[in-house]
């Protein structure tokens, strides 16, 4: 998010990381800093809100835009409309005087919401050097310029992307008995009921998760092979998706 656009002031740039790799993130951007007059720092007196909608996306805009005095940075979500806005405050900000009526959930919520519209986010939904962008669907989410670079894997993906067929790609999952994530070995194989593979799982837990699936056996009986069993699953193409791509 750039906080500043005038051009008499320094600009300011929130830049949204996964907590977990904060310090490498900070790392590897002060590496390409060169001796450029840029600082760049945690800022660990603000927080970072989902505001997911109860009604229908969009429809809780207005009343959004009346608050926005009231915070740092007020925005819909840049990935798809199903995920509502992103808002973020001062670390003493009280949430309820910014969005009075709202209530305040916690982080397995959020990540219910966005394993049921298989919104993948994060290393561990997008494990780095192993998760490809167009199978990522990270096209759909306003993830990838095709019309600017550069990065690794740029020609690769703009190739596939306007001559090539995604076979793969992450998809919401549930299964038919809640499951312990402890009890999901990482990268546990998804099968076809006749034992062909169909996929890995990527992330979840409960009976919510998201897999990476080859897109001909979706729509056929899948399970989780986990030790000692295996639990059957259903996959689902997401309302949000594109209606008109033909990969």
């Amino acid at each position: 998010f750039r906080l500043h656009e005038s051009a008499e002031e320094e600009p300011d740039i929130l830049l949204e990381c996964d907590s977990s790799v904060l310090d490498s993130v900070e790392k590897h951007l002060k590496l390409y800093k060169i001796r450029r007059k840029v600082n760049i720092a945690p800022c660990l007196d603000l927080s970072l809100w989902a505001v997911i909608p109860r009604e229908q996306p969009g429809d809780i805009a207005s009343s959004l835009s009346k608050c926005a005095g009231q915070t740092v940075v007020l925005t819909p979500d840049p990935r798809t409309e199903v995920m509502g806005w992103r808002l973020i405050t001062k670390k003493e900000a009280n949430l309820l005087d910014i969005i009075p009526g709202s209530h305040i959930g916690n982080i397995q919520d959020y990540h219910r919401h966005r394993y049921k519209q298989g919104i993948p986010e994060g290393v561990k939904d997008l494990p780095p050097g192993v998760a490809l962008p167009l199978e990522s669907n990270l096209a759909y989410m306003n993830g990838i310029s095709f019309t600017k670079g550069c990065y690794i894997g740029q020609e690769l993906t703009a190739r596939t992307h306007h001559m090539g067929v995604i076979r793969k790609r992450l998809l919401p999952v549930q299964f038919s008995a809640p499951l312990p994530l402890e009890s999901i070995p990482e990268g546990a194989e998804i099968l076809t009921e006749s034992g062909k593979s169909a996929g890995k799982f990527r992330a979840g837990g409960d009976e919510l998760g998201i897999a990476l699936l080859r897109l001909a056996n979706i729509n056929e009986p899948l399970c989780l092979k986990i030790p000692g069993d295996k639990v059957k699953l259903t996959a689902t193409i997401p309302e949000w998706w594109p209606k008109t791509t033909g990969k």
